[in-house]
């Protein structure tokens, strides 16, 4: 992993094992303004629009099956989108490095089946048990040795896994609106050609949008919810739920969302501030729980469009695309009753090709740094791939997760002598 970013965290004792240091909010309010570049702004909008539009929907349809009220569910969408968004913004002006909030889609998608069985107050009590988990093993001190132990093949190999479906998306929805994602993907790559120093994304989305509107495709989506006040649940607390939600929950955020995002960040030569990122999502967990949200963390897609390339070629200046996309996260919490229906006007197609396009840059550098002759654990590599492209789930786990633990796996039986060596300097790199 390289080291060479000038806001890399470091230090050591009690501070670096639960909240590892970093430049300071002084210093990136500071620099703020010369962060919020064109090409930071468009990607902080692009990711914005991404994490406020179809992953919305995912929550608004599980708070309707389960029979939620109005209120229920703008709280739900209050207490993941506002929490998230202040995520962004603490970490973004503390570390000077693109950490994105957001919250699991994952996550969201499990609490269909879930809430067929539990009540919803029950719900909400393994919400905060599940961000209770989550900030014991942060302040735990070992998330960062751990992920720091993986080896780094693996680890790229899981986030272009994880990532590709958003390039396939982004052909998928070529195919199913040739006119608007099509018009989008030429003005990218025009764009990138012929004006380098306009943000290609913003390109493509602003020639979608006009495409959407002379076709015809924009049209006010139909939502259950209308502008209501948030009705906050009281928490129950159930061994059941505990077991059946809080842990799923805890490791959906951890194995996957957190990994993610620390995997595009080092893809990006960043040195992420691991312990602080899962620390900070189990505080996001409780206090969204405490809301009526399932959880509040480090998003690995949001992560991955704010750190690209598309966020600037001056990667000490991306943060401002995740201060950008906290801003704008944290008031579509707020006004989540009449913002939800105004973004799902917008063609899922046209969603879909601006998340492929932004992340175009991620993808390259993960599949660079995760294959090569000159790396070992290339069949750990290719077995994390193929797991994270794939649709697998144990124990209500997605693919990232066990992507990492099987390309580990693998690399233990086929590689034990590189291993071995790696735990060895991982050890003298703790005691150093």
């Amino acid at each position: 992993m390289a080291d060479n970013n000038p806001n890399a965290a470091g230090g050591g004792g009690f501070t670096s094992r639960f909240i590892e240091p970093g430049p300071g909010f002084a210093e990136g309010i500071r620099d703020l303004p010369g962060a919020l570049t064109p090409k930071a702004i468009s990607a902080g909008v692009v990711a914005a629009i991404f994490g406020c539009s179809g992953p919305a929907l995912i929550v608004i349809n599980t708070a309707d099956g389960a029979g939620l009220s109005d209120g229920q569910t703008v709280a739900w969408l209050l207490g993941i989108y506002f929490i998230g968004g202040l995520i962004s913004l603490l970490m973004a002006l503390r570390y000077k490095v693109p950490i994105t909030g957001a919250w699991s889609i994952p996550g969201a998608a499990i609490m269909a089946t879930a809430l067929a069985t539990f009540d919803f107050s029950e719900a909400v009590g393994a919400f905060i048990m599940a961000g209770i988990l989550v900030l014991l093993i942060g302040m735990s001190g070992q998330i960062g040795r751990l992920m720091r132990w993986i080896p780094m093949p693996i680890v790229m190999a899981m986030i272009a896994g994880a990532l590709m479906r958003f390039g396939i998306g982004a052909v998928d929805a070529v195919n199913a609106a040739p006119i608007i994602a099509g018009l989008a993907v030429i003005a990218f790559f025009f764009t990138m050609r012929f004006v380098p120093k306009f943000p290609p994304v913003l390109a493509a989305l602003l020639v979608g949008l006009v495409a959407a509107f002379a076709t015809g495709s924009v049209e006010m989506a139909e939502a259950d919810i209308a502008f209501t006040a948030p009705e906050f649940t009281a928490p129950m607390f159930s061994i059941e739920a505990f077991f059946a939600i809080s842990i799923p929950l805890a490791a959906l955020v951890i194995g996957a969302e957190n990994a993610q995002a620390a995997g595009v960040l080092m893809a990006e030569k960043y040195n992420p501030p691991i312990n602080s990122m899962t620390t900070i999502s189990g505080v996001g967990g409780i206090v969204a729980g405490m809301i009526g949200g399932h959880n509040a963390n480090i998003a690995g897609p949001m992560t991955a469009i704010c750190s690209s390339e598309q966020a600037g070629d001056d990667r000490s200046k991306r943060y401002g695309a995740t201060v950008v996309n906290g801003v704008l996260f944290a008031l579509f919490g707020l006004l989540a009753g009449i913002a939800v229906p105004v973004v799902l006007a917008l063609p899922g197609a046209l969603i879909s090709v601006v998340a492929g396009l932004a992340m175009i840059g991620v993808l390259l550098l993960a599949l660079q740094q995760g294959f090569s002759r000159k790396l070992d654990f290339q069949i750990g590599a290719f077995v994390a791939l193929v797991v994270a492209m794939s649709g697998f789930s144990l124990f209500s786990i997605s693919a990232p997760f066990w992507a990492l633990v099987f390309g580990v796996i693998v690399a233990f039986i086929t590689e034990p002598k590189a291993f071995g060596d790696r735990k060895h300097a991982s050890e003298d790199a703790g005691g150093a």
